[in-house]
């Protein structure tokens, strides 16, 4: 829907200017970063272990998935699209710094990190707070930093002064989407929790093991009680370090009679071992493997992992969306948020022709339709854009055209079918009248019985089932010319 400059101008809301009080911010309260600052941020540890690369997959396959408004019918069934605002932030552009799929991204991965996240309607055509016939322009994901009995605290960014600002917004007028794998991802017991602190874990044993130190224990020949002792021994060591900072191989000396121990030999523990049951877990329980992770999964992984992973996320998303952002009145009307997932995009090129001869087969894509999904651009002929079964033949009514006028409905002259009867499996012979110029000197027509013959190759060559439809077909056909003929008697 679109509006003129002095409807927005007249009628425009924003989150962050249409509050109380009125803040007035002048050119210079603006300031510039080297970095993104409407990025997200992940906390509580992800982003120092692997967990960040399983989480981005995931969010980048539910971002993969394209979400309309949409209209459907009685029956549920998807109608045609609904060119809105919303449907512009779902499809186009989300706002000044996001597409569409980027804020789909931006909201799976908050709602990974935080287990819930909120979807703010930054900028309306109305006020919000003063009815609820209103298009949302742009749409934003934010962090809940406080909940209270009917409203939420959001961390939002400010696309006006590029700072994360906290306002309240009231339950009803925002989308909040609860993780569904929240039990698995952001439970303090959780599995994704538990791996997340052995993964740190392992990085500082890793840090300490690289800091350089080289954790020696010198014995010396002589027994170290007095004070003298304790500073020939202090001196001694400062000697071994300076040999080793000063050589260029880091090599020292020591005199025969003193044993030197390393300590930072590797301990043997089963931190890697829980890592790696952890690490099997959390793939199980999100349903997702290491060949997803590395991109050579099958068809049937890759189904399963849809159908159990991204499905419930991406269906969350949108319920919410229609749940908050369109009306009773609109979903009475047949409105609705729905999700579209390409089925092609994991077919190979040879299941994929076949798949294109089903579909145009049984009439439930065009050619024309299925060029468009292998990326070819629409034929021009007319027959394209038919939902017709291209292997058999069709009348002109059949295709949109109209008959020539010189033949209008009627059969040709020379040729009409005889009866045939049914319990003759072997000749389907029809009766044709043969010009003067056809008939050969002993008065047999040539050209018909080569038509007889070929006809009959053809019919035998027929199943038994194929055959047993043409004599049903024939059956009634003649059953209507009977029920006919006794009609105009």
């Amino acid at each position: 829907m679109e509006f003129t400059f002095g409807e927005r101008i007249k009628h425009a809301w924003n989150a962050f200017l249409n509050r109380e009080p009125i803040v007035n911010r002048g050119i210079y309260d603006y300031y510039g970063t080297f970095s993104r600052p409407d990025r997200v941020r992940l906390t509580r540890g992800n982003e120092r272990s692997i967990i960040t690369s399983v989480l981005n997959r995931i969010a980048m396959d539910i971002a993969s998935i394209e979400i309309k408004h949409c209209k459907v019918d009685e029956q549920g069934r998807f109608q045609e699209e609904i060119h809105s605002g919303l449907d512009n932030c779902l499809t186009l552009e989300a706002n000044i710094d996001q597409s569409s799929r980027a804020l789909i991204q931006d909201i799976a991965l908050t709602m990974f990190d935080e287990g819930c996240v909120a979807l703010v309607p930054v900028d309306t055509n109305e006020n919000p707070y003063k009815t609820n016939s209103y298009d949302i322009i742009t749409l934003r994901a934010g962090k809940i930093t406080q909940w209270y009995p009917k409203a939420v605290k959001v961390l939002l960014y400010n696309d006006r002064t590029g700072k994360r600002e906290e306002i309240i917004v009231s339950k009803t007028k925002i989308g909040i989407v609860e993780n569904p794998l929240y039990a698995v991802m952001n439970e303090p017991s959780s599995t994704l929790q538990r791996l997340t602190r052995k993964l740190n874990l392992l990085d500082s044993i890793d840090e300490q093991s690289g800091s350089g130190k080289l954790d020696l224990i010198i014995q010396l020949p002589y027994v170290i009680k007095s004070e003298a002792r304790r500073n020939q021994a202090n001196e001694r060591r400062s000697e071994i370090e300076r040999q080793l900072a000063g050589s260029k191989y880091g090599i020292a000396y020591t005199d025969g009679t003193e044993k030197i121990t390393q300590l930072n030999r590797p301990v043997e523990n089963n931190l890697m071992k829980q890592i790696e049951y952890l690490t099997s877990m959390l793939y199980s329980q999100l349903g997702i493997t290491q060949e997803i992770m590395n991109g050579t999964a099958n068809e049937e992984t890759m189904l399963n992992y849809y159908s159990r992973t991204i499905e419930p996320i991406i269906s969350a998303i949108a319920l919410e969306m229609k749940r908050k952002f369109l009306t009773k009145t609109a979903r009475t009307q047949g409105q609705t948020i729905m999700y579209f997932r390409d089925p092609f995009k994991l077919v190979s090129s040879e299941k994929l022709a076949e798949l294109a001869d089903k579909f145009t087969r049984n009439e439930i894509l065009t050619s024309n339709e299925f060029r468009g999904i292998i990326g070819y651009k629409p034929s021009t002929d007319p027959k394209a854009d038919q939902l017709i079964n291209s292997n058999l033949n069709h009348s002109p009514e059949e295709l949109g055209n109209k008959p020539p006028e010189d033949l209008g409905n009627k059969p040709p002259e020379n040729e009409e079918v005889s009866n045939i009867d049914p319990s003759d499996n072997n000749e389907v012979v029809p009766s044709v009248q043969p010009n003067d110029d056809q008939k050969s000197q002993n008065g047999v027509d040539e050209s018909v019985n080569d038509e007889i013959e070929y006809r009959n190759k053809v019919f035998n060559s027929l199943t038994d089932e194929q055959k047993d439809a043409v004599y049903y077909v024939i059956g009634q056909i003649l059953d209507d010319e009977q029920k006919q003929k006794g009609g105009n008697l």
